[in-house]
């Protein structure tokens, strides 16, 4: 995964009005969990707009007050119609301990089925899985070069070292399908090119 740094505050109250005035002075109030204790703190919310609206997952390094952890985010609550962070489960990470976390899927190549006029689809746009922090990559990227239309890719097929993947082994991940367009373009062409050679056939029928 990729890594980032925040650095945060401790908070010596934990009720309501101050989490409102936390937000208030531009701060997200966060917790912290996994290593037996809970740790309340905030950070500032620009600096974690950065990383909550990144299409990528972050082990997040916590600077709290001089105190370091590594950590993910659990869980976001977001505000109900401005689009800001209200408050943020952090789960600290063992170096020791399988975590879940969804990971981006990303294809490379160009497939030889969508250059012969079919689509490439990707039902899923991130997969769980589970491992040890070490072994978590920054992404599952697969190889879609080979695939044909009528072809697919499933979870099954896919081998991520150190990494069980949570998804059904069944579900297809990525496939490419016939185009609809394409279908009928290439319908409309067979039957014109048909009602041209019928067009020529009367035409020396009448000159004979």
């Amino acid at each position: 995964m990729k890594k980032a740094q925040l650095s945060g505050s401790l908070r010596t109250n934990v009720g309501k009005k101050d989490a409102a005035a936390q937000r208030v002075a531009g701060m997200v109030p966060c917790v912290i969990y996994g290593s037996g204790e809970q740790t309340h703190f905030s950070v500032k919310s620009v600096d974690v707009q950065k990383i909550i609206f990144s299409v990528d997952i972050f082990q997040v390094e916590i600077d709290i007050d001089g105190t370091k952890k590594i950590a993910i985010i659990q869980d976001l609550q977001m505000h109900p119609v401005k689009d800001i962070p209200m408050h943020i489960d952090f789960l600290e990470l063992d170096d020791a301990r399988p975590v879940k976390v969804s990971l981006p899927l990303r294809t490379e190549g160009s497939p030889i089925g969508v250059m012969n006029g079919g689509k490439l689809r990707q039902p899923y746009r991130k997969l769980r899985m589970i491992g040890l922090p070490g072994a978590l990559p920054e992404a599952v990227t697969i190889d879609v070069t080979d695939l044909k239309i009528g072809s697919s890719i499933r979870v099954s097929e896919l081998e991520i070292e150190g990494v069980e993947v949570l998804e059904p082994a069944s579900a297809v991940v990525v496939s490419v399908k016939m185009a609809r367009g394409a279908s009928e373009d290439e319908e409309e062409e067979e039957t014109e090119g048909e009602e041209g050679e019928e067009g020529e056939a009367a035409e020396e029928s009448k000159e004979g």
